[in-house]
């Protein structure tokens, strides 16, 4: 569906190694503050253990994941609003994002310098906040200034709009992100085409050491309590260990590896996971001889819709869906003893897909 999450953070906190680990796509990390003036981008496969427990049943000649597009997007610093370091560009990026992965460092080490003198994550945080903060309020104001010649010429609707604009404007003088704005839902309309950086959804993740790897440290503790009023999630990775686990080849040396130090698959697949959830998608099937693939769909979509995914002719001339549930073929073991029990379901266009769902597209064109 073309979905991208961003990795920001400022620089030296451990995004490029977490890219690293999560795609295919080796990105060069470096000790030195701006080290990278570019994107880095990658496709990456969602893990879902539930295509394999589907191939147990139905052999096919290849599995498909579902994908989502990770940015690398180069290192904040104070004044970035402003264009300092890599400041414009890392702006721009972000505003093509779906939604961002915002890595904060919470582990020490002498060698890697930070920044602004001393590992503070809470600090980290409000420095990014503010930046995208004060690149919103520009946003904002140019727009209020827009409205309001539209408005002495009589249009109510911009009255209406610049209402609502001083609203994500006092909230932005706040130093709040424009996404907690006291704003209805179908006021929102009028932010649409200014692409607000600071309402894009975030997950938080803390970079640890590898002794922090399993229960996290004071740094996260920190972090946790920063955050408890938002709706986020905040996930503890420790970027050398996951780059270590990512470097070796067999799948028996990484299970080792990850019993080791106490973990039971690699932080960055939750990660993924978690992006997964952030953008409020899910995941229907398809299987077959040829292939089983997941297809990525966003959560409320209809069969018609989930269809058009697969290929626009097959929204274009849908007739029916037949569905079957997950579980239920697990269960059953086979589309032919889910249709004989009753399993097997025919379904409409008004039919809402649910996650897990196993289709079969019936259409005419």
């Amino acid at each position: 569906m073309g979905l991208q999450c961003g990795i920001i953070g400022i620089t030296n906190v451990g995004k490029t190694v977490i890219f690293n680990c999560m795609s295919s796509t080796k990105a060069q990390a470096s000790n030195f503050a701006f080290s990278s003036n570019k994107s880095n981008i990658s496709i990456i496969n969602v893990p879902d253990s539930r295509l394999y427990e589907l191939e147990k049943y139905q052999p096919t000649d290849k599995t498909v994941h579902a994908t989502v597009e990770i940015v690398d997007i180069p290192g904040l610093a104070r004044g970035s609003n402003k264009g300092e370091g890599v400041g414009n560009s890392f702006l721009g990026d972000i505003r093509n994002c779906d939604a961002l992965i915002h890595v904060l460092r919470c582990f020490d080490d002498p060698n890697l310098p930070h920044v602004d003198g001393s590992v503070d994550p809470v600090r980290d945080i409000e420095t990014v906040n503010f930046e995208l903060q004060v690149k919103d309020l520009e946003s904002v104001e140019k727009k209020i200034q827009r409205l309001e010649k539209a408005a002495k010429s009589g249009d109510k609707d911009a009255k209406h709009g610049i209402d609502v604009l001083h609203i994500y404007k006092n909230h932005l003088e706040s130093f709040q992100s424009a996404r907690t704005a006291p704003v209805e839902e179908h006021d929102k309309r009028f932010i649409a085409d200014i692409f607000l950086l600071s309402t894009k959804p975030v997950i938080y993740v803390c970079n640890v050491d590898e002794a922090s790897a399993v229960k996290g440290n004071q740094y996260v503790d920190r972090v946790k309590e920063f955050l408890k009023n938002e709706n986020t999630e905040v996930l503890i990775i420790a970027g050398k260990v996951e780059a270590d686990i990512s470097e070796l080849e067999s799948e028996e040396d990484r299970t080792a590896f990850l019993k080791d130090v106490g973990l039971s698959e690699p932080g960055v697949n939750k990660l993924i996971r978690a992006a997964y959830k952030l953008l409020d998608l899910e995941t229907f099937f398809t299987i077959g001889q040829k292939e089983n693939r997941a297809w990525t769909i966003k959560k409320g979509m209809t069969a018609p819709q989930a269809a058009g995914v697969i290929h626009s002719d097959l929204e274009r001339g849908f007739i029916r869906a037949e569905v079957i549930k997950y579980n239920d073929f697990i269960e059953l073991k086979s589309e032919h003893a889910c249709k004989e029990k009753g399993k097997l379901h025919i379904e409409g266009k008004t039919y809402v897909v649910e996650d897990g769902d196993i289709l079969h597209i019936r259409f005419n064109v």
